[in-house]
């Protein structure tokens, strides 16, 4: 019999069946706790190593890194898209060009006693900029020398060297000799002596310049002051001007054969002009080689320095041949650096010039026949070894030889 109410279970509760264990169950309206999570597992083994702070720390500063990293990505983003859309029209930039990459054994290696920097040494003197020459030098001819290297040398036009030099080179290049000694003019032009007696307004029109660049030239030391008029001028006699730019023409001893016939007393180029001519043999009016080589040695055909033929090789003693039928108008010693000279007229209007000979085998007014041996050649008058000088002229014109033949260079 029951005395009381017997006391009502907890709702939700079940009570253990017999032969379990007694162990408390779960509420029936709770669901089973989760596990825990990796991080959460570490934070625990952490905190049970009294590390757990320290771990706080280092998640804390990682996260702020992060953040702030994701915060310039994004701010890059936006600023590239605010420029983009800012100008819709732009085209895209291209790539960049790859920097060039050098090999490790490409790269010069410093010497082992430079040093690294812009170095700078110490220098007791100072530094003077050159400054144009305006006076006229002297220069001794040395072995080899020509006019061509002397003019290269110092700046100059190689007709400028004849013109500084008259008196010595008589306007032929070929007169050039060791041991002379030139002047040298600072600038290209002519030099000229002062008589006393002419016009400076003459003189400058011959030379085609103007009488002031004479003047005002510094190396001539004029003073502009003391000269009243052109005509007045107070410059000593026998003082040398430079006359910048000017320019003559070159003194020619080749006499055209007309001048030669019509006037015999003409013995201004040498005894071995020839006179009393009246009549010349007519020649084919084609040309032969008056050597037996063909090819150069020695100046060129240069009318710029008054060299109006070619300089053809050969040894001394080789036999020169007429390059045309024609006459004897010249067969002697030539007083202009020509040494022994035979000239042919060739009565068509051509001329032909042959210098330097050793041997003259013809003489004057006689008559030659193409390809006939008129002399030998040498090395006499203005001639520094031997080869021949030869020269064309057709009614008192120089004609360049390389258009009558085909001449090789040595």
């Amino acid at each position: 019999m029951m005395t009381g109410m017997e006391p009502q279970k907890p709702v939700g509760f079940s009570r253990p069946a017999d032969g379990e264990d007694g162990e408390q169950e779960i509420p029936e309206n709770q669901s089973t706790p989760p596990k825990s999570s990796l991080l959460g597992r570490t934070m625990e083994t952490l905190a049970r190593l009294g590390l757990g702070e320290v771990a706080v720390r280092i998640g804390t500063n990682v996260l702020a890194v992060a953040l702030l990293i994701l915060v310039v990505w994004l701010m890059q983003l936006f600023y590239r898209q605010a420029i983009s859309g800012g100008n819709s029209s732009a085209q895209a930039a291209p790539s960049p060009t790859a920097t060039p990459m050098l090999s490790a054994g490409s790269i010069p290696l410093p010497m082992a006693d430079s040093v690294a920097g812009v170095s700078r040494t110490t220098s007791l003197h100072t530094t003077i900029p050159s400054r144009p020459r305006i006076d006229v030098i002297k220069y001794t001819v040395q072995k080899g020398d020509t006019i061509f290297g002397i003019a290269a040398k110092f700046g100059l036009k190689p007709k400028t060297i004849l013109f500084g030099n008259y008196a010595l080179l008589k306007d032929a290049p070929d007169s050039l000799r060791p041991d002379q000694v030139l002047n040298i003019l600072p600038v290209d032009g002519t030099y000229y002596e002062w008589q006393g007696t002419e016009n400076l307004a003459h003189v400058a029109e011959f030379f085609g310049v103007d009488a002031d660049a004479i003047v005002n030239y510094p190396g001539n030391h004029l003073d502009p002051d003391i000269i009243s008029n052109n005509e007045n001028i107070n410059i000593p006699v026998g003082n040398w001007l430079i006359i910048p730019g000017g320019v003559r023409a070159f003194t020619s001893w080749t006499a055209p054969a007309q001048l030669v016939r019509e006037d015999p007393s003409v013995r201004v180029w040498g005894a071995g002009v020839c006179s009393g001519i009246t009549v010349v043999q007519v020649g084919y009016g084609t040309f032969k080689f008056p050597t037996t080589e063909h090819w150069l040695s020695g100046t060129d055909y240069r009318p710029d320095v008054n060299h109006f033929g070619v300089d053809f090789a050969g040894s001394l003693g080789n036999a020169i041949y007429a390059v045309d039928a024609g006459t004897v108008v010249y067969a002697g010693w030539n007083d202009w650096g020509y040494g022994n000279l035979i000239i042919l007229d060739h009565g068509n209007g051509w001329q032909s010039l042959y210098a330097h000979l050793s041997q003259i085998n013809v003489s004057c007014s006689q008559n030659v026949g193409q390809s006939d041996v008129i002399g030998l050649m040498g090395s006499t008058g203005n001639s520094s070894g031997p080869h021949l000088h030869f020269e064309l002229n057709y009614n008192g014109a120089h004609i360049d030889p390389h258009v009558i033949y085909t001449i090789a260079s040595p």
